[in-house]
């Protein structure tokens, strides 16, 4: 299948996504740490990531991480406290973050209980603070794709998020359902090493096809305006997913 842009990483199942989004986490983790570094990694929300997260807080690869040196963030989150049942933290949280050794301080989560506006600004100067005179510059980042081609809380059309290129940090809005978030926007999506779309079943086939191969409509699919400054872009996609998507018209085979 030819892409817009990026690379397609197939697996045969996703189970073997899942393994080796874990495999990935894990290797960069200690590449970092083994060179003196600090490991950054934002996180995703949805069902997408679940089983890879999963098998990061299990014992085969928590023992394996150097959580020491492990920072996470997270892409967006809903304007909720982090123990309520739609908070992407919380997700995280539940899977493998509270079943690791990480430093609470190297935790990073969005601050859902202060409200979209508040929590975008408090996360804003968190990144400032953690960066300090460094650029922004992320080892690695999950997305996930939304049924209508959103990524983090940018939804198709909400020009004010969209066309974000200042903050790293803003306040959002679910259109459809009125529900308040905080994102990250694109400038800070792409400062990024590598970003990975995890891909992980059919049901999104459509519009992994569009989100990938076009036609370019950024506004109305805003995974398509996601590209790394200086890095890679991955799409993680299990076979079911790749075959499903190439029974739309207009894919190339």
């Amino acid at each position: 299948m030819k892409i817009l842009h990026g690379t397609l990483e197939p697996f045969p199942d996703a189970h073997a996504l899942a393994r080796a989004g874990a495999e990935r986490f894990a290797s960069l983790a200690r590449a970092a740490a083994d060179r003196g570094a600090r490991f950054t990694a934002v996180l995703t929300g949805g069902s997408s990531p679940v089983e890879m997260y999963g098998l990061l807080g299990s014992d085969e690869f928590a023992s394996r991480i150097p959580w020491e040196a492990v920072h996470l963030f997270w892409g967006d989150e809903r304007a909720v406290p982090p123990g309520h049942p739609r908070s992407n933290f919380g997700m995280a949280n539940d899977l493998f973050v509270s079943r690791v050794p990480i430093p609470p301080g190297n935790v990073h989560r969005m601050r859902g209980e202060l409200g979209a506006v508040e929590g975008a600004a408090a996360y804003e100067e968190e990144l400032h603070d953690f960066f300090g005179s460094a650029p922004l510059r992320w080892d690695l980042l999950h997305l996930g794709l939304g049924d209508n081609g959103h990524i983090a809380s940018l939804f198709p059309y909400e020009y004010p998020a969209l066309m974000e290129r200042e903050r790293w940090v803003i306040p959002a809005i679910n259109p459809e359902i009125g529900e308040p978030r905080i994102s990250l926007t694109y400038p800070a999506i792409a400062a990024a090493a590598r970003i990975e779309f995890l891909l992980p079943s059919a049901g999104k086939a459509e519009m992994a096809r569009t989100a990938m191969a076009g036609p370019l409509d950024p506004i109305r699919i805003p995974a398509q305006w996601v590209r790394p400054r200086e890095g890679e872009l991955a799409w993680l996609a299990s076979d079911v997913l790749i075959e499903a998507a190439r029974s739309f018209d207009g894919v190339e085979r």
